[in-house]
């Protein structure tokens, strides 16, 4: 089974060092598949991407980049494609990508399976490409229906694989499935799990993606108060449980959102013996 992590770029010198050291440890114990690297859509953000994937690239490890529709051009993501192809990346997250306040416009694509069909169109098959996928439903579909819809086009347009949005409802991601299934569409579609190490974090994270905290979870969270020990050992539970049962199923893998920390991940994978 496939484990993966994703990093977010560093914003200074001490978060890069600080990725380094977490990678590292990663490395040592759980030697994941690949490292996805999160895109934003202004300059500081792009720059601390590239510099992030073409180091973990130069180190021998598979990265996948994360290419946004926000924000680019056709010429500009031509210039992405040809940057990744020339330091030899084969892998891609390839998505839409949320407007950053203040942005009131996409770029020239405006939904991730344009992008899809454009990478595909510029690259061929050089990129295995990964695209997003919600199980609990795109906080901004119109419809269940129509967000598998959406999911259809892109693999139609071109993906390989999906990761999901973290959920905590098994259940979620096993309908998700068998309805892209009913479609005629059998990519692996890898779930997305997110550790939790703090309340309002975790609590403020799901409220912005649309991810539901089960209402015991969440009762359970804020009874803690600021008790951080007990937070992170219940997280962890919950965490292991849930990876349990996705794994029980047979799921292609696991995908990480580590928040560019080790150990969160390290002891839901050692409970779950892959470390």
């Amino acid at each position: 089974m496939e484990l993966s992590i994703e990093f977010f770029p560093p914003k200074t010198s001490d978060g890069f060092e600080k990725l380094l050291k977490t990678r590292e440890l990663l490395n040592s114990q759980i030697r994941p598949s690949f490292y996805s690297v999160t895109y934003g859509a202004g300059g500081s953000t792009q720059a601390g991407t590239l510099q992030t994937v073409k180091e973990i690239h130069k180190s021998g490890q598979v990265v996948a980049p994360h290419l946004s529709c926000v924000g680019n051009s056709r010429d500009q993501v031509r210039e992405l494609l040809r940057y990744f192809r020339d330091l030899g990346i084969r892998r891609m997250v390839a998505l839409r990508g949320d407007l950053p306040s203040g942005m009131g416009q996409y770029g020239e694509f405006h939904h991730a399976n344009e992008l899809v069909e454009f990478i595909r169109l510029e690259t061929a098959d050089w990129f295995h490409i990964e695209v997003a996928a919600y199980p609990e439903v795109h906080p901004q579909a119109k419809s269940p229906e129509k967000d598998v819809e959406f999911f259809v086009q892109k693999v139609q347009a071109g993906a390989n694989s999906a990761i999901t949005q973290y959920f905590f409802n098994s259940d979620s991601y096993f309908r998700f499935v068998d309805e892209v299934k009913k479609k005629g569409v059998d990519v692996p579609i890898v779930p997305g799990i997110m550790p939790i190490t703090s309340s309002a974090q975790l609590l403020r994270f799901s409220d912005a993606c649309g991810s539901e905290v089960p209402r015991w979870v969440r009762l359970r969270l804020q009874s803690y108060g600021d008790d951080t020990a007990s937070i992170k050992s219940f997280g962890e539970e919950v965490v292991t449980s849930l990876c349990e049962k996705l794994m029980t199923s047979g799921v292609p893998g696991l995908h990480f959102y580590c928040l560019n920390q080790a150990e969160p991940v390290l002891r839901v994978t050692k409970n779950l013996n892959l470390v």
